[in-house]
């Protein structure tokens, strides 16, 4: 895995004239926060030595690199996730390709199912912390101690700082926000009733597809995380209805304009 990092960091050294220390990750209907980065150059992922291509609708498959406002930044327009049936190493490489590249603070969304009753769809939810259902675990394997301990110690796994900062921006432009647990599940099923309940007992306020093995990773390299998830569907007694990916893509597109005002603004202030 060291070599292919080496290989893929150096082949984007030689490709990009600058070097950012803020990395996104842009998920599911989420992408167009893309338009909002000026000063582009951009690298299909399919150009990349050793990455995946992102098989799902709306995620678009590019490494772009310039500025968000007045900040230089790598954004990942197009993620890849564990049920397109790539492993974990894959699913999370890219995290390590921007560790060597020399991000230091990573900012992630997605969409989610929400289990909390105080949700409704729409809303938009800090996470705060995670609980990781995947059936592989990111570091399962030899631990390579040039890219972090074997044991990583995960009581703050989301930066709180960056989560005070991103409440104080919400409160100041008038933006309902949540904060919550994640579960990460390996989908690609969108839950029943009962998982959503069982979700909600141990713990979870909202569900995804994503995020969690990233996080870990970055974690696991000694990079900041700051996440948030659009609340796309309810799986809330009384309140779920039949949903398909079209739909979850049209509510995230509906509410980005407020997480990208979040996420710009944050970005602005670390």
């Amino acid at each position: 895995m060291l070599k292919k990092i080496q290989e893929t960091s150096d082949f984007l050294k030689k490709k990009i004239s600058r070097r950012p220390e803020v990395g996104i990750v842009l998920g599911t209907g989420l992408g167009n926060l893309a338009s909002q980065i000026t000063e582009k150059e951009e690298i299909a992922y399919e150009d990349i030595p050793n990455f995946p291509v992102s098989t799902v609708e709306g995620h678009k498959g590019k490494l772009i690199i310039g500025k968000l406002g007045d900040n230089l930044v790598m954004a990942m327009q197009g993620r890849f996730h564990y049920y397109e049936g790539y492993d974990m190493k894959e699913v999370t490489f890219p995290v390590r390709v921007m560790h060597a590249l020399g991000i230091k603070t990573l900012f992630l969304s997605n969409a989610a199912g929400g289990m909390n009753p105080d949700f409704e769809i729409g809303d938009l939810m800090i996470i705060c912390d995670h609980i990781n259902l995947f059936p592989e675990h990111p570091l399962r394997g030899k631990n390579y101690n040039e890219l972090g301990p074997r044991f990583p110690d995960m009581s703050e796994a989301y930066d709180r700082s960056l989560i005070a900062k991103a409440e104080a921006i919400a409160l100041e432009n008038n933006i309902k926000v949540k904060k919550g647990v994640y579960v990460g599940t390996q989908g690609p099923t969108f839950e029943t009733p009962a998982e959503y309940n069982y979700f909600h007992i141990i713990g979870g306020d909202a569900v995804g597809m994503s995020t969690v093995p990233e996080v870990i990773v970055a974690h696991h390299c000694g990079i900041k995380t700051f996440a948030i998830s659009i609340i796309t569907d309810l799986g809330v007694a009384n309140k779920i209805v039949e949903v398909s990916h079209e739909e979850v893509q049209q509510i995230a597109n509906n509410v980005q304009p407020y997480m990208t005002l979040i996420m710009k603004e944050l970005i602005s202030r670390i």
